[in-house]
């Protein structure tokens, strides 16, 4: 007691005067029913008036020295965030460079995680040499992407023992689903992170990176059930602004068993589609071309942020589908957010990535057909040809059901271009199973695909449920058949457009030739042509830039891209009215335009 004594107070506090201590402790009664009520009684308004007392006392501010007491009103009803632990320019102009691996949403959590960022006083750079911290915005789908990783922290380690001796110390930061997967390890194996941010946690960058600076270090890999980012708007950083990832939904709800995303990225949650409009009216308002939609699982997409929005309409699937989960109710769905986006801007296309097949209803279709600036091209990942392997993989659906979704597509949309992922080497996946799958994409011919040998996860339900029994030299040998008829297929279909003429959206310099440009046709293939001025509309020759429409003649194909000749500037706009005449007088239109300009002076 007497070392108690001696202390010093940690704390100067100034108690209110307002606020008077009550002895809580009452004498003792023995046991006695005529007493019974009165101390019932006395313990009850001994209670009250404590409680009473405590609401009116010192709120953890008036412990801290030197802030001021905070006083409060019953009219408030907010809490006050007057002060925060870090001031605006926590940064104070420190330079971050962003690294992003994987798919496309992580692109948008760069953009996401880089605003947070500069809203605090850092700044953005591209050249490594000069950045004060370094993030890399990690994927985990396959164990190479997670290598990749590995490897490069080692060597960006290296970099930073080296600054150490005339720089102030670098900062090494890995966000996203790499984050989440695998904290313990990257914060123990040989101490290459500093700070460790998983998705749904970049609003915390600046604590965590302030907690780093102390030398410490930092991580959150807490999922949300809510963060969506909506009030976030993020820094877009495509080439020359022409084109933009919009993120719509996050999260994953259908729990295939191979895949990792629902526990690195947690369940699905949908953005209110009033922040969404907005942000694609900015984008439009900046001059942005192309809007790409993003979302784990894009096409389930729904908005229940207003009660007006929650009725008890069931989620409409495409034929022959189902989900591991109840089928859901209410809410604004993705047709919804599609017919809106699409009436913002008629001269800016609308793409969407990542979809699953089991949410294209006929809606969805139609609205894809009916409007001019939505991308005629669909993402159908099939991952296997085998019911069988479909059935083991928890999709959802058989190798029918969705040849029969395809045949509806195609229907309705004619002139769609289709893409598609695969796994090759799937727990218990026979040759037969292989073969199926050599068939399905004979049979539906896309234009481009993305194909892996199968990489068990942890936590994922095959890693509980199901052997890897595929031996990885068979993996390897299915992966490069399935590769090869792929690329059959592809130049086939592409073959196809040979002397057609395309509206291509031009994205830069070829990278095989700065002779060259190369853009994307509505289908999203790509397109290379000669860097030559073409005719305006005008009748005058303008050179093609970066973010231009121009109408290319398609001379020839392979499986992977077209090669042609541009024709003249154009427009999203000008191009859809041309395209509502028969294709006859289509036809004789494009020719004549080719003769206009080949006669102007």
């Amino acid at each position: 007691m007497e070392f108690l004594m001696t202390l010093k107070p940690i704390f100067n506090v100034t108690i209110p005067k307002h606020w008077i201590p009550t002895r809580s402790i009452q004498p003792r009664h023995c046991s006695n029913l005529s007493n019974t009520k009165e101390t019932s009684r006395e313990k009850r308004t001994t209670v009250e008036e404590f409680k009473s007392q405590l609401s009116s006392g010192p709120t953890f501010q008036d412990f801290i020295e030197g802030l001021p007491v905070r006083k409060s009103s019953a009219s408030d009803g907010q809490h006050s965030h007057e002060h925060s632990y870090f001031s605006d320019e926590l940064g104070n102009s420190r330079k971050v460079f962003f690294e992003t691996y994987g798919c496309q949403m992580n692109v948008s959590d760069t953009e996401i995680a880089s605003s947070i960022l500069q809203s605090k006083g850092y700044q953005r750079t591209v050249d490594l040499s000069e950045a004060d911290v370094v993030l890399l915005v990690t994927c985990s789908i396959r164990e190479k992407a997670e290598q990749t990783i590995w490897n490069r922290l080692q060597q960006l380690t290296a970099m930073k023992k080296k600054r150490l001796k005339t720089h102030t110390p670098m900062k090494i930061g890995i966000l996203g689903c790499m984050a989440e997967r695998l904290k313990s390890e990257l914060l123990e194996r040989e101490k290459l992170v500093d700070v460790i941010a998983g998705p749904d946690a970049y609003r915390d960058l600046p604590r965590l990176l302030a907690v780093a600076d102390g030398g410490h270090q930092a991580s959150n890999v807490l999922l949300s059930l809510e963060e969506t980012y909506a009030d976030i708007m993020p820094v877009h950083h495509a080439p020359h602004g022409y084109s933009a990832f919009v993120s719509i939904m996050r999260g994953c709800d259908n729990m295939c068993s191979y895949c990792i995303v629902p526990f690195t990225r947690g369940r699905e949650r949908s953005r209110p589609i009033s922040s969404i409009l907005e942000e694609v009216r900015i984008l439009s308002d900046q001059g942005v071309k192309e809007v790409t939609l993003l979302g784990q699982n894009v096409n389930s997409y729904r908005d229940t942020s207003e009660e007006q929005f929650c009725g008890p309409d069931l989620t409409q699937l495409s034929r022959g589908f189902k989900t591991i989960y109840r089928t859901k109710r209410g809410g604004l769905r993705f047709s919804d957010l599609l017919d809106q986006v699409s009436q913002i801007d008629p001269d800016m296309r609308i793409r969407f990535t990542s979809p699953h097949p089991k949410d294209f209803p006929d809606e969805v279709l139609h609205l894809i057909a009916e409007r001019g600036n939505i991308c005629q091209q669909i993402h159908l990942p099939a991952q296997s040809g085998s019911t069988k392997i479909l059935k083991a993989m928890r999709r959802g659906y058989t190798r029918e059901a969705y040849l029969e979704l395809v045949e509806n597509i195609k229907r309705i949309i004619p002139e769609v271009s289709l893409s598609s992922d695969f796994i090759s080497g799937f727990c218990e996946e026979t040759e037969e199973d292989h073969q199926q799958t050599l068939s399905l994409i004979r049979e539906v011919g896309y234009n481009v695909g993305f194909l892996f040998a199968y990489s068990m996860r942890k936590k994922t339900h095959a890693f509980y449920r199901l052997q890897d029994d595929v031996p990885a030299e068979v993996k390897r040998r299915r992966l490069e058949e399935c590769i090869s008829v792929f690329r059959e297929e592809a130049a086939r279909v592409n073959s196809a457009l040979v002397g057609s003429t395309q509206l291509v959206l031009v994205e830069g310099e070829s990278k095989r030739s700065a002779k060259d440009l190369c853009g994307r046709t509505d289908g999203n293939m790509k397109v290379i042509f000669p860097k030559v001025a073409v005719h305006t509309a005008e009748c005058n020759t303008a050179p093609v830039n970066v973010g231009d429409y121009v109408l290319v003649k398609i001379l020839s194909s392979t499986s992977q891209s077209l090669r042609g000749q541009a024709l003249s500037h154009s427009s999203l706009r000008s191009t859809l009215k041309q395209e509502t005449l028969p294709r006859q007088e289509l036809d004789e239109h494009l020719a004549s335009d080719t003769t206009m300009i080949e006669t102007c002076p």
